[in-house]
């Protein structure tokens, strides 16, 4: 029962210090004259992974790699086949030409790459598989080459970049309100991921279910929640470009940042047997690319929606199944 309060407790710190976490950041944006552009592409970013990114550093201090990458897995699984799909079903979400040609080939790229990476036994017969921390190096400088992309990018599109750089009209909020909530947001992240990870793992203990399946599903949709407010919140404001923008862009933070992170940390031991959540995973990211070529205008429809929302409840229904 403690370990069943802890995880509530944690999830619902993690999800509330990454909602203050944004605010605050965000206002202090605003307020020293960052653009509207910039905060969505970083700040937001960031922020709706913050949790990810806690509760990994958490799992590999606390030596339970099992948990940190099936978070991860469990997190960009989520984030196409559930948030994505439940987005489409509010509002169908039209995707732009670049992120069809490049973000969501990049995504696709980052599993591959993450797959080499993770099969060391497969790949180059060696004795152990594990994702080193020269691998979450390597993790973290295509993060970068990810950032310079993004930068060149608002370069490029300079009329938008104008048009988000516009005066804010809302009241700004003062400084040590933003700090405020900044430091708040974090201490909540540290807690809740402290507490989520501890709840987590011993209910796995208790059941007798392992850290990975424990990763993948309670945790994974645990910190995936941030993202699902954020899609659906731009869906019915009728902003695709935020929606399919947060989860593309999440993923790609996932692997490529949290995961760098957290292999740099601690090495993270992998089991072959998470190679069917792997490419489920990778799958996701392939089927949103296939998808917007279907129908006619490049969009996710309420259909191509529920079709992700059902093949994941297959995935889930499967998982529980082997138990």
């Amino acid at each position: 029962m403690l370990d069943l309060v802890m995880l509530i407790v944690g999830l619902a710190l993690t999800i509330v210090g990454s909602s203050g976490l944004v605010d605050g950041a965000s206002g202090l944006a605003r307020r020293f004259g960052v653009s509207q552009l910039v905060i969505g592409l970083t700040i937001v970013a960031f922020g709706t992974s913050s949790p990810e990114l806690v509760v990994n550093i958490m799992a590999a201090v606390r030596g339970t790699p099992d948990l940190a990458i099936g978070n991860i897995l469990g997190s960009n699984i989520f984030n196409i086949f559930v948030i994505l799909g439940i987005t489409a079903l509010v509002y169908p979400i039209s995707i732009r030409h670049s992120t069809i040609w490049r973000e969501v080939p990049l995504s696709i790229l980052a599993m591959v790459v993450l797959a080499i990476m993770a099969n060391d036994r497969l790949v180059e017969g060696g004795a152990i598989s594990v994702i080193s921390r020269g691998d979450g190096i390597v993790l973290l400088l295509f993060f970068a080459i990810f950032l310079a992309y993004v930068y060149n990018s608002m370069k490029v599109d300079r009329a938008l970049i104008k048009n988000n750089s516009a005066p804010d009209e809302k009241p700004q909020a003062p400084v040590w309100k933003g700090l405020l909530f900044t430091v708040g947001g974090l201490a909540g992240l540290y807690l809740g991921g402290r507490w989520l990870v501890t709840g987590a793992t011993g209910l796995a203990t208790t059941m007798g279910v392992s850290d990975a399946v424990i990763g993948l599903t309670i945790v994974a949709a645990g910190t995936s929640m941030p993202e699902l407010a954020t899609s659906v919140a731009a869906a019915i404001k009728r902003k695709p470009d935020i929606a399919i923008g947060n989860v593309v862009g999440s993923n790609l933070f996932n692997v490529f940042f949290v995961l760098g992170t957290t292999a740099t940390i601690s090495p993270l031991p992998y089991r072959e047997v998470m190679n069917l959540d792997m490419a489920m995973a990778t799958l996701g990211s392939v089927l949103l690319f296939a998808l917007v070529f279907l129908r006619r205008g490049r969009r996710v429809d309420r259909i191509e929606g529920g079709l992700l929302v059902v093949l994941y409840l297959a995935y889930l229904g499967y998982m529980l199944s082997t138990l």
